[in-house]
């Protein structure tokens, strides 16, 4: 949710009743601390921060939220277990999301206070296994809180997933597409306008699979020699760079921390370094012909964009509805 899960989206999640997390890996150090501040300004309910395990600053990062007072740390890749200790020293609950079965049993013993279990249809870096079958396995295993992601959207999903066994969902493309989000309304029609099968999983932005709206950058990436993908990478990265204000050094690392053992091209490093400019291109810019729109399987479902007060007291309403269907 880099580019959209900022103070606005976040505080109008916090205040609908739902847990906002705020993601922190587009910005800077300074940015990040501002952005905790602002949210406070808007809100009284309690939020999180998002957080890149394996990025260079990732210790500044985790400082910035215990001096802010931020109450939860979430985390797309494992953080260390000396990481988790301080955080949990702090009084900070840590998450951790997770795409199999021995991460969760890995991050549980390493003292995580919970998991986001995120299935296959889920947006952004995914993996193959479908929620309904990895969530149950995830719940069977551990005995911390296990919160569903992957294709939820509505109440009805949310029912499922506490059948299950889980503690709740979590959701990103229904925040996106909502009237709080600051995606740009272009940006955010493409979306809507998407059918299921719009919605397709590629390994051409940086070597890992990605799940993604099918846009003509898409398919150029997929059919681009390694020349031409590389001097796309590096004008990207030069950009993100200056942005970011990370060094050549700090960013190449980045982008080798991601390869998690896989056997990349540096236009692929690259471009994992950078996708967050990638993303920034559509998500900030409008520019959907220049930038990748990371998407759940659910955008081909939905047709409406409610505040997210209106989104959650619906989702309340349809499990209650569902709930109270399912006693008769």
């Amino acid at each position: 949710m880099g580019w959209v899960a900022g103070p606005r989206l976040v505080s109008a999640t916090a205040n609908a009743g739902a847990l906002g997390i705020l993601a922190s890996a587009t910005m800077t150090v300074d940015r990040l601390r501002a952005a905790i501040r602002e949210v406070r300004s808007r809100t009284d309910a309690p939020f999180g921060v998002n957080l890149r395990a394996d990025a260079s600053d990732a210790g500044d990062r985790v400082r910035v939220m215990i001096d802010e007072g931020v109450r939860v740390a979430s985390f797309a890749l494992a953080p260390s277990p000396e990481l988790i200790a301080e955080l949990k020293d702090a009084g900070v609950i840590v998450i951790c999301s997770i795409g199999a079965r021995r991460h969760a049993e890995k991050v549980a013993a390493w003292g995580a206070d919970a998991v986001i279990v995120q299935g296959g249809e889920g947006g952004g870096h995914t993996g193959e296994v479908a929620t309904t079958v990895l969530l149950p396995q995830v719940v069977d295993a551990v005995d911390i809180p296990v919160v569903a992601a992957g294709g939820f959207f509505d109440g009805r999903g949310l029912v499922a997933a506490l059948a299950y066994g889980a503690a709740g969902v979590a959701m990103g493309t229904r925040f996106l597409l909502t009237s709080d989000s600051t995606v740009p309304d272009a940006v955010k029609a493409r979306y809507l306008a998407a059918t299921v099968k719009d919605v397709t999983v590629t390994w051409a932005v940086d070597g890992l699979p990605h799940r993604m709206l099918r846009t003509d950058l898409v398919a150029a990436l997929e059919n681009s020699g390694r020349t031409k993908a590389l001097v796309h990478a590096v004008r990207r990265a030069s950009g993100f760079r200056k942005l970011s204000g990370l060094t050549w050094r700090q960013l190449i690392h980045d982008g080798l921390a991601m390869r998690h053992g896989k056997d990349l091209t540096w236009s692929q490093v690259l471009l994992a370094a950078n996708t967050p400019m990638l993303l920034r291109a559509s998500m900030v810019d409008g520019r959907t012909d220049l930038g990748v729109m990371a998407s759940g399987q659910v955008a081909g479902v939905i047709d409406d964009l409610p505040s997210c007060a209106e989104l959650v007291e619906r989702i309340m309403k349809e499990a209650e509805e569902v709930r109270n269907r399912l006693k008769d």
